[in-house]
């Protein structure tokens, strides 16, 4: 079964004394018949460090530079999709970032993009397994007292490991 690894990040900035997070609008694809709010990540190119590929990722896709990882998320999604007839295993690896700067220019594999506050991320974003990690990581953010006010919402999730 052919393998596929990327790396992405949950994006956050402070608006008015609150979090904002990042989505980005993913166009319709073959895979999808409508376009999506989802968050930045990219393909690892060889021999290249995670937090490399967020990096690159978030600013070949945002222009966004100069993020400050959030120590204590790194968080891991596996799915499955089909590509000329073949079954593919992506793994998605995971990083909180931080962004002092909120100007974003899309590149032209998105439609748009938003900073959006915590409760109505959850209710832009398509797939459960981003929803999932929004809230690990308001979570985390919440505990730490960081990136503006937020109460804490976080719910019980049944196990959604493989589910996007």
């Amino acid at each position: 079964m052919p393998k596929e690894f990327s790396a992405g990040a949950v994006v956050y900035t402070t608006i008015r004394d609150k979090r904002h997070y990042l989505l980005l609008r993913y166009p319709p694809s073959p895979r999808t018949d409508r376009s999506y709010w989802d968050l930045p990540k990219g393909h690892i190119e060889e021999g290249e460090k995670e937090e490399d590929t967020i990096k690159r990722e978030v600013k070949e896709e945002t222009g966004l530079k100069h993020l400050r990882f959030i120590p204590g998320f790194r968080e891991e999604i596996v799915y499955f999709f089909r590509s000329e007839g073949k079954t593919v295993r992506k793994k998605v690896t995971f990083y909180l970032a931080q962004s002092q700067h909120r100007h974003v220019k899309v590149s032209h594999e998105h439609i748009g993009y938003v900073w959006i506050p915590y409760e109505e991320g959850l209710t832009h974003l398509k797939w459960v397994n981003a929803k999932t990690l929004l809230r690990k990581a308001n979570n985390l953010l919440s505990k730490k007292g960081g990136g503006g006010r937020q109460k804490n919402t976080q719910r019980r999730n049944k196990n959604v490991s493989g589910r996007r």
